[in-house]
């Protein structure tokens, strides 16, 4: 399994309170009811708080490393808005739009032992991004021919359809991932303990990473969507820049932006700087990054919202030509009526509605490149989403993930 520079060791074992588990035993959780578990097959390794492991070094590491580049995939949310304004959409445009569109089968590779769906017309969408090279022509590292999720997002409806949580997943986080079917075809591919979250991609493919979020979390996920570096920065182009606010001045040599304090339309390329920035904030690793993720998010959902394309029906073809050639999604999802559909059920979200938060994290202290979920505080954060409930903010209070530090705000 090819590994960069981020991804050197694998430490020693991270102290734990119970033995482990085989890779497909499932166990119940907190019992919210009959339906509603957990499974231990993928369920990380947990730790109790751990201080920084050597708070004086230079980030997180002692030492800066060169991983490979960090795309935020989140144009998920642009083509669902996108795509709602384009409802007046002649025949033959929504035809050639839906032969955009590429939809992957992963209900037979995620099989029957899934966790039960949500309640009362809640949902639960995975936001993958994989950090895959192909066709950028090595801009953004080399192409190493296994893609990763080093992007993923729990979007969480409620059942109001009014508000939101989204839970970003450390792509270092240790998880015991359960075994998944080979996407090549014939057999399975062995779970693994301690295994990175962002390897489960390229273990099995989007079902494996699905089934390793659903292991974690006991939420079923009812659709992924994901989409692709190139087609990030053309949307990004397309829609004539996103504004974001620096308190601070960004510079990051790893993914070349440099940014002053003060506000800044970020075309596609700075926007993808951005969003792959992780030595410019922060401690120095992808904890900080994720926060530029999630303020961009929002950032973005807003100028989706304020164009006010439905008077300029060529830009409007535009961006939606642009996203529906950029996503990938299930089978189910993988349609323009669908996403329609699913866009006219999100439309009521306000961005000040969408609550973003990292899953608790603390350092391993056998392993500083590595995170551990925190036991009791995640359980928190995936049972009141089980409970379709917004997440209390003691979940996230003693984690290192979400220190509110981020030096980029989405203006309101």
């Amino acid at each position: 399994m090819p590994q960069d520079s981020g991804d050197r060791t694998q430490g020693g074992q991270p102290p734990h309170p119970e033995q482990p588990r085989s890779a497909d035993q499932p166990y119940a959780a907190d019992q919210p009811d009959a339906t509603q578990q957990l499974y231990a097959a993928g369920q990380p390794y947990h730790a109790t708080e751990q201080p920084h492991p050597g708070a004086t070094r230079t980030g997180r590491h002692g030492k800066r490393r060169r991983g490979r580049g960090r795309s935020m995939k989140i144009a998920a949310w642009s083509l669902l808005g996108f795509l709602l304004l384009g409802g007046g959409l002649g025949a033959l445009w929504m035809t050639h739009l839906n032969s955009n569109l590429k939809g992957v089968d992963v209900d037979a590779a995620l099989g029957d032992d899934r966790p039960g769906g949500a309640r009362g017309g809640a949902m639960n969408i995975l936001l993958l991004g994989s950090d895959s090279r192909a066709g950028t022509h090595g801009q953004y590292g080399k192409d190493t021919g296994g893609a990763r999720a080093d992007t993923a997002m729990v979007l969480h409806v409620d059942k109001s359809h009014k508000r939101a949580d989204l839970v970003s997943i450390p792509r270092d986080t240790e998880v015991d991932r359960p075994a998944c079917a080979d996407p090549k075809g014939g057999g399975s591919v062995p779970g693994e303990q301690k295994a990175m979250f962002n390897a489960s991609y390229q273990a099995g493919g989007p079902a494996c990473t699905m089934k390793t979020v659903e292991r974690m979390s006991g939420l079923r996920m009812d659709h992924y969507l994901q989409v692709d570096f190139k087609g990030f920065k053309k949307l990004v182009d397309e829609l004539g820049g996103v504004d974001i606010t620096t308190d601070k001045a960004i510079k990051d040599e790893d993914s070349h932006l440099s940014l002053e304090a003060g506000k800044h339309k970020l075309k596609g390329e700075q926007a993808l700087q951005l969003v792959r920035t992780r030595h410019g904030v922060g401690d120095g690793s992808d904890l900080g990054r994720i926060q530029l993720q999630q303020e961009f998010l929002k950032s973005l959902i807003r100028q989706v919202d304020d164009i006010g394309l439905l008077g300029d029906p060529g830009k409007l073809y535009g961006l939606a030509d642009t996203a529906t050639s950029s996503v990938t999604a299930d089978d189910d999802l993988a349609s323009t009526g669908k996403l329609l559909s699913l866009a006219k059920d999100l439309k009521g979200i306000d961005p000040e509605h969408l609550d973003a938060r990292t899953l608790p994290v603390t350092y391993d202290p056998q392993n500083p490149e590595r995170v551990l979920p925190l036991e009791k505080q995640s359980q928190q954060v995936w049972q009141a989403l089980r409970k379709d409930r917004p997440v209390p903010s003691s979940a996230t209070a003693n984690s290192v993930g979400d220190q509110n530090n981020s030096p980029v705000s989405s203006p309101h």
